[in-house]
This record gives C-alpha cells, sequence and structure tokens, in this order.
C-alpha cells in the first residue's frame, strides 16, 4: 500500500465520513474528547477559513488526519491528530504532521504549537497538584503510559507550559510548541 497526502478538500463524501470515525477511534480512550461531535469536529475544517486540514490515504482510503486553526498571525495551532488505531505506530502520524510542517513552514508560519491532554495517567504528572511552581514542574515531566507528548518530543517539539487542572484536579493540558521558520 502507498502512503498518499491529500487536501481536506478533495476527499469523498465516504472519506469525510471515515475522517469522523478516524478521530471518533482514535480517541475513544478518551470520554468527553469533542464532546461526541465527531462530524461537526470534521465539518469545520470544511467551512471555517481559520482551519486547514491534510488527510493521509492507502488506496483511497482515509487512515489518518491533521488539522491546524490559524490563531495568530505567525503561531498555528495543531489540532487534531488522528491516525486509525489499527495502523498506529506505522509513521502515518509522523508524516502528517511532517507534510502539515511543511507547508506551513511555506506560507511563512514561524511556530506550531499544541495541547495534549493528560486525562489518563500517560504522565507522571496526572493526578498531581502542579501549584505551586508550575513552571518548575515541566523539568519532571515524564510519560509513564503512552502519553503523545513523547511522540511530538520525537518530532521536534518542546514543552512550553503546562495548564494544571484543564480538565479536573490532576488533569492538566500540556503545551508544546516548535519552531518551523526562521526569524
Amino acid at each position: 500500500m502507498m502512503l498518499r497526502i491529500v487536501e481536506f478538500d478533495d476527499l469523498t463524501r465516504q472519506q469525510r465520513a471515515d475522517a469522523a470515525r478516524v478521530l471518533a477511534d482514535a480517541f475513544a480512550d478518551r470520554p468527553g474528547s469533542f464532546d461526541g461531535k465527531f462530524k461537526e469536529e470534521v465539518d469545520t475544517f470544511f467551512v471555517d477559513d481559520d482551519r486547514d486540514a491534510i488527510a493521509a490515504l492507502e488506496d483511497d482510503v482515509l487512515v489518518g488526519w491533521v488539522g491546524c486553526i490559524e490563531t495568530y498571525d505567525h503561531a498555528w495551532e495543531l489540532h487534531p491528530l488522528a491516525v486509525d488505531p489499527s495502523v498506529q505506530r506505522g509513521g502515518i502520524g509522523t508524516a502528517l504532521v511532517r507534510a502539515l510542517e511543511a507547508r506551513l513552514r511555506a506560507e511563512g508560519v514561524l511556530t506550531l504549537y499544541l495541547g495534549t491532554d493528560d486525562e489518563f495517567g500517560g504522565t507522571n504528572l496526572y493526578g498531581v497538584d502542579l501549584f505551586p511552581d508550575v513552571a518548575g514542574k515541566i523539568a519532571t515531566l515524564a510519560e509513564t503510559s503512552g502519553h503523545p507528548f513523547a511522540f511530538y518530543q520525537k518530532l521536534g517539539y518542546e514543552v512550553v507550559g503546562l495548564i494544571p487542572d484543564a480538565n479536573g484536579f490532576g488533569k492538566p493540558d500540556i503545551m508544546m510548541a516548535k519552531r518551523l521558520g526562521g526569524v
């Protein structure tokens, strides 16, 4: 099978439905993600001018996608990254993120950032009171059970902050960013 990266706007009706299914499946272990409105989330990338996305196809079947949101003039948010669980850890997420980075770099975006929640105990900061000295806790951050922040670190993203209790006590959002272009 050959992986192709395509524009979201070029997806067929079936591939758009698959994008919602992949999003639901990829976040199935995270109750409350997108409030169960996976189709609605996908639809925002077709109607909101501040959002853009690309998809990965294998034999015309959508196996993953990544979106971005133009939040600042020179810093955009990566949101979301979803890969079908049956093909995760096969390089699809990496290919999608790299393709998105290349596109945004060409558009003059300097920084790509993201938030990756720990609602399930994937890091040593889960269940911890991060106050006081939130910034000091960043240095102690470590993966404990497959948290996505380790994936992003391998792609060159670094932790730039923590939002304590973003998802309830002891459930932080880990903010990460990567410089894409020169200054």
